[in-house]
């Protein structure tokens, strides 16, 4: 049986023009409800094949993908939810997890084309907002940091993409086309356009470039940056020193030992080697 692709129009994404100075306040919506509901689902099973290569046929994609599989249970459980029914949509919810090791409380708010890759381990909170084609990789955690009621989950804008492992925690906006790299962790708003990176979670501006054009080995590391610039001001300190106790002997503390010129050098490759990623 030849299983042919599935048609895949799937919304563009768009290149910002003028950037955001601030996050623009998204309003509480329910982002699946602004198309047919099958569109919906449909538009989940299409935007598989834009994301992953690995996508070969809907046969294989409506069994081997758990991070759709999840997503359709969340919407009955979803609908349920808005209805009024009692216990069975989280009682949905947690017979979802148990099946594709993802959970979505049924009162989050997922728009469409949204893809949860692989997925194992991913939790979106009951306040939870998320933008339309939304990418969110295994281990993302949409969360509470417990000391707030009410609203107390992260808003993702349109278009986001959620590294592996990264955390994104509290009653926060992300703006549209952001992009967080694996295992950060966010505790403050985005504007839109921007990467965020490391724990705590900061800011790396990338206005003019879509979010699928940068790749995770393009990431700022904002703390081996940091580190690296210390230890050439170190190094400068230390040049300069020496060139003033050659100039001025009496500068020199007696009995102090001084470093092998060759223990110096293998301690700097050392520092290099960590900076450019052997450590961080």
């Amino acid at each position: 049986m030849n299983h042919s692709r599935l048609p895949t129009e799937i919304k563009p994404s768009h290149q910002a023009t003028h950037p955001e100075p601030r996050v623009a306040l998204r309003k509480a919506k329910h982002p699946s409800g602004k198309s047919h509901p099958f569109r919906v689902l449909l538009t989940d099973l299409q935007v598989i094949y834009q994301r992953d290569p690995a996508a070969h046929n809907w046969l294989e994609v409506l069994f081997c993908y758990p991070g759709l599989q999840a997503l359709w249970w969340y919407r009955v459980a979803h609908w349920l939810h808005t209805i009024g029914v009692p216990f069975l949509p989280r009682f949905l919810s947690q017979l979802s997890r148990w099946l594709t090791g993802i959970e979505i409380h049924p009162a989050a708010q997922i728009g469409q084309g949204v893809f949860i890759d692989h997925g194992m381990g991913v939790v979106i909170g009951e306040t939870a907002i998320v933008g339309d084609y939304t990418l969110i990789y295994q281990g993302v955690t949409l969360g509470g940091t417990g000391k707030e009621r009410g609203k107390r989950h992260p808003t993702l804008g349109d278009h986001v993409i959620v590294g592996a492992g990264a955390k994104v925690l509290g009653n926060i906006q992300l703006g549209d086309h952001v992009r967080v790299g694996a295992g950060s962790v966010v505790l403050r708003d985005v504007p839109s356009h921007c990467t965020v990176v490391g724990i705590p979670g900061r800011i790396t501006r990338r206005y003019g470039l879509q979010t699928t054009d940068l790749a995770d080995n393009e990431l700022r590391d904002v703390e081996a940056e940091v580190i690296r610039a210390l230890f050439e001001r170190v190094k400068t300190l230390e040049q300069q020193l020496e060139q003033l106790q050659t100039q001025l002997p009496f500068l020199r503390v007696p009995g102090q030992p001084s470093s092998p010129p060759d223990a110096i050098a293998t301690a700097d490759e050392v520092i290099k080697e960590f900076l450019d990623g052997a450590g961080i």
